[in-house]
């Protein structure tokens, strides 16, 4: 992405700019104004901008009128310039730590620095890597790749600009994974899109800061475009399974599709298809009896007419959280049956949209849309986690985690409070009694208001049987209902072992991560599963902020790495000691037993049913980037040729 690029600007008229820098976030337009001068005072007090945490800041930056009026005055002055050449275009990580800490109004560790350098476009993100030594040939496919969604378009991108040729296999008829499949009323982000959004590629137009599926699955397909990954992608294709051949040191991929049955091979095999898309259905008697539309929340049928409808929704979650506040309005009753309540956070810009204004300064304004993804970025990363850990001395451990998330608790109960004031019946069903962020962390678009409304009922009776034109709680009694949509969340601890691999010696991955525990050397490589790559695997999860789209950078960046190696280095297989990968995963354990998921007043599909966080990265997103940064040639068995000398391999020596 050319963070820089100045010709744009030209197509503006002075008029048009500044009417766009009235509307621009001045941390941003300071960073920006810095970039081209070059002049020290853009970075010194008075100009240096208040911290602001909210997910989307004040555009002010805590500045008095008369300060704000001066620097938007000085940025049209530089913007309109006659000839305008960046005297700073690429930062080093020093002066970028500094730019980042002065932008914030808090300081930045410098290990942020390099990870935010590939972020925002200042050096590509497969620096570092080696080239592909000679092309390969053959009868084999180098690298097959299941899922066509967030994680699989990142790798494609990145194995063609390797030069290392791939397949990818998705059963469904279009690019997008999870956001193709779920196309649900409310659906769409939860985290700012100007950080879930890749860090390469064109700035897409996104019609607000947290913006519906339709805009989140055209990027994917645009992105897909324009990367030329259409004529490696075979729609329609199921993996039957997947079985390691020894002997040939290849996977033989069992696939029915259009064109059949067939068995393909190939050197490598990743699964992308994630953790969010395999639906969770409930326990509940009589599912299969109702009498009418019943559904989970990602398979929602084409055509549904809710209008007039009595429906029932099951669950309480992030879907059922963006459905109901969509869909109660047209319907004649809806009742939300509810396990447990969840935390959420208000949001107050939530539904708006991205105004001409601010268009223009992403579209024409050098480095302003890298610094604003940088803004984003930073507030929904990893500021939260020091607060999800255990205080030893903290006196009310039952209720949150130490002084800073108690006090997150009270804002989020204050908040619950004034919105069902008056309506105790609610406020007792709606007030969780666990630490907040202990489960997904959710945002308020409605959703309490939703509850106030006459044709709503929150019900937390449990529910003891389906009948064909109803629900029967425990409490006794049946309420009819029309259409009942089970918004009961995924089967998050399948992941890969869903594909039905066997690996060496037989063993199968299936049985490896049974009872949801899937297990991986840093969630990407398993012992026993030679040239098996997963991405978004287990311990790799997002559940204290960050964006899955650079956890999908991240991890495709360490695959193509591990594939570089393996190929130049003319071995047959690699795979992670069994030694190494129980170490990490101890690590893992020891960390997640001093943070909120496990607290044992909390069941989420974060943890299996023994009480293990399988799901989460327990660390900073900046800890993952280092440890993902370089392969460990000691972490792994590289076998198929005699001796291997790797030295100097990964470097491309």
């Amino acid at each position: 992405m050319e963070v820089g690029t100045v010709g744009e600007i030209d197509k503006l008229t002075r008029e048009q700019l500044t009417a766009a820098l009235a509307a621009a976030d001045l941390r941003v337009l300071l960073m920006v104004m810095y970039h081209l001068s070059g002049e020290e005072r853009w970075l010194q007090e008075p100009y240096r901008p208040r911290r602001d945490v909210r997910l989307i800041a004040d555009e002010d930056a805590g500045f008095s009128p008369q300060l704000q009026q001066e620097v938007r005055a000085a940025a049209l002055e530089l913007l309109t310039a006659a000839a305008i050449s960046p005297a700073i275009s690429r930062p080093d990580e020093t002066l970028l730590q500094r730019m980042m800490s002065v932008c914030l109004g808090e300081e930045v560790p410098a290990e942020y620095a390099p990870m935010m350098l590939e972020q925002m476009g200042f050096e590509p993100l497969l620096r570092e890597l080696p080239p592909l030594r000679t092309p390969l040939t053959g009868e084999l496919l180098p690298v097959i790749i299941v899922g066509a969604g967030v994680s699989g378009i990142a790798l494609g991108k990145f194995l063609l600009e390797a030069g290392i040729e791939f397949q990818i296999l998705d059963k469904n008829t279009e690019v997008g994974g999870t956001w193709w499949e779920n196309v649900y009323p409310g659906c769409g982000v939860d985290t700012p899109n100007h950080a879930y959004s890749y860090s390469f590629g064109p700035r897409f137009a996104w019609s607000s800061f947290f913006s519906p599926r339709a805009d989140i699955q055209d990027y994917l397909q645009l992105t897909a475009q324009n990367n030329g990954l259409y004529p490696h992608i075979r729609f329609s294709s199921t993996i039957e399974g997947a079985v390691w051949e020894e002997s040939e040191q290849c996977w033989h991929v069992t696939v029915s599709g259009q064109q059949g049955r067939e068995t393909l091979r190939a050197r490598a095999l990743v699964s992308a298809v994630g953790q969010l898309n395999l639906p969770a259905l409930p326990s509940i008697e009589g599912l299969e009896d109702f009498d009418g539309p019943l559904f989970h929340s990602s398979r929602w049928p084409a055509g549904l007419e809710l209008s007039g409808k009595r429906v029932a929704v099951v669950g309480t979650g992030a879907s059922a959280m963006q459905i109901v506040p969509t869909i109660a309005g047209e319907v004649e009753h809806l009742t939300i049956f509810q396990r447990t309540p969840q935390w959420a956070r208000p949001i107050p810009r939530y539904h708006e949209s991205i105004n001409e204004a601010a268009r223009t300064l992403l579209d024409h304004v050098p480095f302003y849309a890298a610094w604003l993804r940088f803004t984003m970025f930073w507030r929904y990363g990893d500021g939260l986690l020091p607060y999800l850990r255990k205080d030893p001395q903290w006196s009310h451990p039952q209720r949150s985690m130490n002084r800073i998330n108690d006090r997150h608790r009270e804002e989020m109960l204050a908040h619950i409070e004034q919105k069902l004031a008056g309506r105790s019946d609610l406020l007792d069903k709606c007030v969780p009694d666990y630490p907040p962020y202990g489960k997904r962390i959710l945002l308020d678009n409605g959703w309490f208001d939703t509850l106030l409304e006459s044709n709503v009922t929150l019900q937390t009776d449990p529910i003891s049987a389906v009948h064909p034109r109803g629900i029967a709680t425990a409490a006794g009694g049946v309420e009819k209902f029309d259409v009942v949509i089970l918004a009961t969340g995924f089967q998050v601890g399948k992941m890969a072992a869903r594909l039905n691999i066997t690996g060496r010696d037989s063993r199968q991955l299936a049985a490896e991560w049974a009872h949801d525990n899937p297990t991986a050397h840093l969630g990407i490589t398993v012992a026993g599963f030679p040239n098996l790559f997963c991405m978004m695997g287990p311990s790799t999860g997002l559940g204290h902020g960050g964006s899955a789209m650079f956890q999908a950078e991240v991890q495709a960046r360490y695959i193509v790495d591990c594939l570089l190696t393996l190929f130049n280095s003319n071995a047959g297989s690699m795979e992670v000691l069994a030694d190494v990968q129980a170490d990490f995963v101890a690590r893992v354990d020891a960390e997640h037993e001093q943070l909120i998921w496990s607290h044992p007043k909390l069941q989420s599909y974060y943890r299996n049913a023994g009480g293990r966080v399988f799901s989460l990265l327990p660390w900073r997103i900046v800890d993952y980037w280092q440890m993902t940064r370089h392969l460990q040639l000691d972490d792994f068995e590289w076998s198929g040729a005699a001796q291997l000398n790797l030295t100097g391999v990964a470097a491309g020596e």
